[in-house]
């Protein structure tokens, strides 16, 4: 059986997971709702929620030896343990911060001051976290910064431009995992390969915030230097990023309490809660990969589940480009194109950048809105878009960002929606 095209989930089973997300046919005051910005954050799981609730209602201290906090040590241990689950790591060390922002900071900074070189190399499809703390570091400690172009054929950036800027003199190479606007997704096992056969002790960080709720990270095959997720980009809660580093990278001088450990980096208090977040996310993708195989490894189950999200979602997006059962998909609406389309699907994750003839895009995401769709605006007047616009030399675009939850019914109604809103503006039949 090919997959090239994606796998659906079954009816029954789709149901099932729609049911363990808040909000996924209605919104918060009852309205129907198909909400497409997945991108931006996530569904939350029902019971991440919930388990968020409980933990951080407790007013017990982890750094203490009754009962309660001893729960609460439980919690932390099991939730590092289920980070190393999700990204397949050994060694190193995990640690939890606000922001997944915060921690590329930190992660960058580190490398970059206390790793000789006179260059760093990044993309310009980096998220500004990553881009403006390589630019912020290149500035303060006079190294050069080399930026990977884009390319506008694959929505990515192809593998040879980012290894052509990496020689002996490169201190830090930092990259992303897909692409928050096309939803491109790099090889970083081959950037990684390559990158090292110029430089063998080169430091290598990722971005994987947009790329880890829709395929699998294996960080045996990409053994990178550090990587941040988001969970609340991971049908978690906000307030909180999840970072594991090296064993080397995690003994870098970085910001920490004198009487810690070297490789310790968590700074003040972490809450229990965001660990306790993290096991549910697997706990759930395990849940789906249980449904396909039997397995007492719970990375196995894991890796099971998200390649099965990673199927169904590329069914969806086969869908959604090419539409079926007599109805058109995007490829094929009159007043619709779809930017940065590529035809392997299976370098994409879950994400459309489309624009609607004779409606500036913020525009078009208000008539979504009337329509009961919610979708985002990416125009090179934000902070968020501009330089990867502008590299795909584009002025901006709707981006579209479902999730697995959603079904093949909340496709088909986009794209009548779809529809609707290109024939109100442009009065052109589809094809």
């Amino acid at each position: 059986m090919t997959t090239d095209q994606g796998i659906l989930f079954s009816e029954a089973l789709t149901q099932e997971i729609k049911d363990r997300f808040h909000y996924v046919d209605r919104d918060m005051n009852g309205r129907e709702r198909l909400f497409f910005d997945n991108a931006g954050g996530s569904f939350r799981l029902k019971s991440a929620t919930e388990r968020f609730a409980q933990i951080d209602a407790l007013p017990d201290c982890p750094e203490r030896i009754h009962e309660l906090a001893l729960f609460l040590q439980k919690v932390q241990a099991d939730g590092t343990s289920d980070v190393r689950t999700i990204l397949n790591a050994r060694g190193g060390s995990v640690y939890a911060s606000l922001t997944a922002s915060g921690a590329m900071f930190d992660m960058v900074r580190a490398v970059a001051e206390n790793i000789p070189g006179t260059n760093m190399v990044t993309t310009t499809l980096e998220h500004p976290s990553s881009f403006d703390a390589m630019t912020l570091y290149a500035q303060r400690l006079g190294k050069e910064l080399r930026v990977a172009r884009s390319n506008p054929v694959t929505g990515g950036v192809d593998v040879a431009d980012i290894v052509a800027l990496v020689d002996q003199d490169t201190a830090l190479l930092s990259v992303i995992y897909a692409s928050n606007i096309s939803g491109a997704k790099l090889d970083i096992e081959e950037i990684v390969k390559q990158a090292r056969a110029i430089k063998p002790d080169l430091y290598i960080v990722v971005d994987a915030v947009q790329h880890a709720p829709h395929g699998l990270i294996d960080l045996q095959r990409t053994p990178v230097d550090g990587i941040n997720i988001a969970p609340y980009k991971f049908f978690g809660c906000r307030g909180s990023g999840i970072s594991w580093v090296s064993d080397r990278a995690a003994l870098l001088p970085h910001h920490k309490l004198a009487g810690k450990k070297k490789d310790f980096w968590d700074l003040g208090s972490s809450a229990p809660w965001q660990f306790g977040v993290v096991t549910e996310i697997v706990n759930y993708v395990c849940w789906i990969g249980g449904q396909f195989i039997t397995s007492a490894d719970r990375r196995e189950l894991f890796a099971c589940g998200i390649k099965k999200i990673e199927l169904h979602e590329r069914a969806l997006l086969s869908r959604m480009l090419n539409g079926s059962d007599g109805r058109s998909g995007l490829r094929h609406l009159d007043g619709v194109q779809v930017f940065l389309d590529y035809e392997d699907l299976t370098k994409r994750d879950l994400i459309l950048a489309i624009g609607i003839d004779n409606l500036e895009h913020s525009q078009a995401v208000r008539e979504y809105e009337k329509r009961g769709v919610i979708v985002y605006e990416r125009v090179s007047t934000s902070l968020y878009s501009k330089r990867m616009l502008d590299s795909f030399g584009l002025e901006g675009a709707i981006r579209v960002s479902p999730l697995h939850c959603n079904s093949v019914a909340d496709i088909d109604r986009f794209l009548h929606i779809t529809r609707q809103i290109s024939l109100d503006f442009s009065g052109v039949e589809a094809r």
